[in-house]
């Protein structure tokens, strides 16, 4: 059997109390983060990490699959060595996400904005939309380098604000000398939730104008 495949057959995910939760995984494994769609892994004495989707979102992993590899060829990305019908196998990225810059007080720098503007360039030259880009899925690496992970809704048609909004906070409010450059979880969180019932209430404002 596969290597890869025999390890994504390891994990075990059961629902408890409504929640996703890893109940067995091979030794080789290291759980590392979970998010909406998926338990990532760390894959032991390697620079590789996999992605194991939950239970029926097969369709978002061969999804994600795919546009990994339309972008494959794209620095600001990783690359993609491995999917099946429930994970997919990509480079392991050590870093900070933009979300854990602010909460640490690590400095975002114009520079990393104009790459991370640069890398979504490029993914819309291969005739993506890059959508549901946020704090949590673009790392710094400590060279410095911008990665940016969790690809699946970039071939939506739908236009996605989340990014520009992002940024026009960047540059309105982050870049001001006395502005802080530190924020507790909480607060991040608390934002995040209030931005997402306005960005659904403006949604709906668009798809129904004479409402």
């Amino acid at each position: 059997m596969n290597f890869y495949k025999k390890l994504a057959e390891s994990v075990q995910i059961q629902y408890i109390d409504g929640k996703p939760v890893v109940v067995g995984q091979a030794d080789s494994l290291k759980l590392i983060g979970v998010g909406r769609s998926a338990f990532v892994f760390m894959i032991k004495n390697t620079t590789k990490a996999m992605k194991v989707f939950f239970p029926g979102l097969h369709n978002i992993a061969m999804e994600e699959a795919c546009v990994y590899q339309m972008i494959k060829h794209i620095d600001f990305f990783p690359n993609i060595y491995e999917s099946g019908s429930n994970y997919i196998v990509i480079d392991y990225i050590e870093g900070h996400t933009l979300f854990e810059c602010l909460t640490l007080g690590i400095p975002i720098s114009e520079k990393d904005i104009k790459e991370i503007d640069f890398a979504l360039y490029l993914a819309r030259k291969k005739g993506l939309n890059p959508s549901d880009v946020h704090l949590r899925n673009i790392i710094i690496t400590p060279k410095g380098s911008i990665k940016i992970i969790d690809v699946a809704r970039f071939r939506q048609s739908k236009k996605c604000h989340q990014w520009e909004d992002i940024k026009s906070a960047f540059y309105h409010f982050y870049l001001k000398p006395h502005f802080p450059k530190r924020f507790p979880a909480i607060l991040l969180n608390g934002i995040a939730y209030l931005y997402k019932k306005i960005y659904q209430k403006r949604l709906y404002v668009l798809n129904h104008p004479f409402i």
